[in-house]
């Protein structure tokens, strides 16, 4: 694990928030760490990699480390599938009644190659991938997906789907302007279209660990494991009335892995939404994450900052690819990342105390504190 570092600083000539200038700009510093190596492997890396974690948890760079230690002692690593990818975002338009908005919902959908060839005549790279629509009394939703390179594509998005609304607006008879977002894409919520359809990357990392591997580092079995995925993700995320989800801290990860990436941290609302299955197979633990909602880019706001820049250019997400290839590695890294910090909580969690050891050793110590000051 690497040394502690502030992951920002004041861009040069920026006053302090209480400067001359009185801008009120200033700069909130996170402790950060690379832990790692993790070892990947799937459809879109093969790589060994150090990954940034942002944070002021600090036992979580030790339970990712642990993680990423077990990853490096397997034959695969882990093997990170990209299933899916699309970003969405929703209008709304008004009818006079529901059958006039039905029609209209027919005649979107049949000039579905007319509205992609619009969307590519005003970008590069947005290319819309699929219309959605649900009718609710007179108000028709619609939920338009793009592919948007490399980028994670809210602007991008929400450009194409302006282009998009005022077209069908002149177009369509008997609708009208209801809103440029719907609420049905969903951006930044945990709801059911999200687990169901997805929203960002849908990626799906899994890991073999050898028996002997999960009782010496993990300190654990694979049964235990297994059993309390059972009854806390699953059975525990049910009784909660938990959507679409079963996890114990996809957030965590995911929140320090956008901060240090320069992502838009408030997409972890999608993000915390995944799967976690746990097997015991004949002692060896099989350890799967099914992450549908990744919302991550290499280009666009956030990511000129020099610390971002550093860091993505670390993970091997600044090389000369086709486009969108390095946000599917920075993507399939993330889902890695992850992976790592759910295996060790859940095997932390299965020994009484554990959990709780580890916060009180790491938590008291001031070394955070003392990063975030520089």
């Amino acid at each position: 694990m690497s040394q502690t570092s502030a992951i920002s600083q004041p861009p040069a000539g920026r006053p302090p928030a209480d400067g001359p200038s009185g801008s009120g700009h200033a700069v909130a510093s996170v402790p950060m760490r690379w832990v790692g190596p993790v070892k990947i492997s799937g459809n879109v890396a093969t790589t060994c990699t150090q990954v940034p974690l942002a944070t002021y948890e600090s036992p979580l760079w030790p339970s990712v480390g642990r993680g990423a230690k077990v990853s490096m002692l397997t034959a695969d690593g882990i093997v990170a599938t990209l299933v899916d990818e699309r970003m969405t975002r929703s209008v709304l338009v008004e009818a006079t009644d529901a059958a006039t908005a039905l029609a209209a919902a027919r005649r979107i959908q049949d000039s579905l190659p007319q509205l992609r060839d619009l969307v590519r005549s005003h970008s590069r790279f947005t290319e819309l991938v699929a219309v959605r629509h649900e009718i609710n009394a007179n108000l028709l939703f619609v939920r338009f997906e793009f592919t948007t390179g490399d980028a994670s594509g809210h602007n991008m998005a929400t450009l194409a789907a302006d282009t998009l609304l005022a077209h069908l607006l002149q177009t369509v008879p008997g609708i009208g302007y209801g809103s440029i977002s719907a609420n049905y894409c969903t951006d930044k919520k945990a709801t059911a279209i999200n687990g169901i359809l997805g929203r960002g990357k849908n990626v799906v990392t899994e890991l073999l660990v050898p028996r002997q591997v999960v009782e010496q580092v993990l300190h654990t079995t694979a049964a235990k494991v297994a059993t309390l995925n059972l009854r806390k993700n699953m059975l525990g995320t049910l009784l909660a009335g938990g959507i679409r989800s079963a996890n114990a801290h996809f957030a965590n990860m995911l929140l320090g892995f956008y901060l240090a990436t320069g992502q838009d941290a408030a997409n972890i609302v999608e993000g915390s939404q995944g799967v976690v299955v746990a097997e015991d197979r004949d002692g060896d633990l099989y350890f799967a994450c099914t992450l549908p909602n990744l919302i991550v880019g290499t280009v666009g706001n956030g990511k000129g900052l020099g610390f971002v820049d550093t860091n993505l250019a670390r993970l091997g997400c600044r090389e000369q690819r086709p486009p969108g290839d390095n946000a599917r590695r920075l993507a399939v890294i993330a889902a890695a990342t992850v992976l790592c910090g759910e295996l060790s909580l859940l095997a932390a969690q299965t020994n009484p105390g554990e959990l709780m050891r580890a916060h009180v050793q790491f938590e008291r110590s001031d070394d955070a504190a003392k990063a975030g000051a520089r």
